[in-house]
């Protein structure tokens, strides 16, 4: 039996295209003491996939050659691990392969939840890095105006909706008229302006009339320098990601940094989700009572296909996403 595997054909120096995959085959691994065999079912699409082609960040950079790191829902089919039998669903980080070989204790058993794409949308990195953000930097109160940008994303979609179970008045930036109508229509977001639109800054201050006390920003660039104009005094600025940087080499950056973060003192600080693992379980109790009571929409964009995984990282990198986007490598077990 042979194993598929998507590697890194060469490194980008400007956007991403498919050109820059290969997808190959090898023989099927075999596990050794202390290893598990995994069946990938569904991976994780992320920006962060296109950053680690641009060098060393929070891991090791991708090299020509490579296959794509990701991280992903499996199924053991054969362990070596007293700890692990064939059957049992786990996370762990993978790479954009049919199955992988990885030591047992470098995975994650998963509880039963159905439908198993919610393990990697709201109760999985998605809703978690929107939880620990908006919670731990946000510290969001009553009553305040909250910004999200990339809305209607994996992360901000959530992070909007749980501003607004929180009791903030929420505003969202996305990426066209139809997406703003969905992020506010479908999401529940009191505002979303579109950033491509010629009028998009003065619409954006007219959306926030008292100001912004949290700004939760997956973009970086020119709508960051934007947010900050518009913080209140010791307003909180969530650093989660920079997609507008990630796909060129043309990098901009806010050109009122330092000044504004100290005229308004502001507080502005980066995270990774990984960094919050001990309050995982405070998260999933908050996320699991925020969807049983409706106040979170599950939203999932689910690419069918590994061979399709380069198409769904380049779609997510321009934006045609609405929600938690992943590739479906194989079938749910049963």
């Amino acid at each position: 039996m042979t194993n598929r595997q998507i590697v890194i054909a060469e490194l980008p120096t400007a956007a991403l295209t498919p050109a820059h995959f290969n997808l190959i085959e090898t023989p099927m691994p075999e596990p050794g003491d202390g290893e598990l065999l995994l069946r990938v079912i569904l991976m994780s699409i992320d920006a962060a996939n296109r950053s680690w082609m641009k060098g060393a960040t929070y891991r090791a950079a991708v090299n020509a050659g490579d296959p794509m790191p990701t991280y992903a829902i499996c199924e053991v089919m054969t362990s070596h691990s007293p700890g692990f039998s064939p059957g049992d669903i786990v996370a762990a980080e993978a790479t954009w392969s049919d199955h992988i070989i990885i030591p047992a204790h470098r995975v994650m058993k998963l509880p039963k939840i159905e439908p198993l794409s919610h393990h990697m949308s709201v109760y999985g990195i998605a809703g978690k890095t929107a939880y620990h953000g908006l919670m731990t930097i946000g510290q969001p109160m009553p009553g305040e105006t909250v910004l999200v940008s990339a809305a209607a994303g994996s992360v901000g979609g959530y992070v909007g909706q749980i501003a607004r179970a929180m009791g903030c008045r929420v505003v969202g930036i996305a990426g066209g008229p139809e997406k703003c109508a969905w992020v506010t229509e479908t999401m529940g977001f009191d505002a979303c302006l579109d950033y491509r639109d010629p009028g998009f800054g003065k619409a954006l201050a007219a959306a926030c009339p008292d100001g912004v006390d949290v700004y939760f920003d997956n973009v970086g660039g020119r709508i960051l320098e934007r947010a900050l104009n518009l913080m209140n005094e010791r307003g909180r600025v969530v650093c989660c990601g920079a997609i507008s940087q990630y796909d060129t080499d043309n990098v901009t950056g806010p050109r009122n940094l330092p000044g504004v973060v100290v005229v308004k003192r502001l507080r502005m600080e980066g995270f990774i989700v990984t960094d919050h693992t001990r309050d995982d379980p405070r998260a999933l109790r908050a996320l699991r009572h925020w969807v049983n009571a409706g106040q979170i929409v599950v939203t999932e964009d689910i690419v069918e296909g590994l061979e399709n995984a380069p198409h769904a990282l380049i779609g997510l990198l321009s934006g045609d996403n609405k929600g938690k986007r992943m590739v479906r490598v194989s079938a749910d077990p049963g």
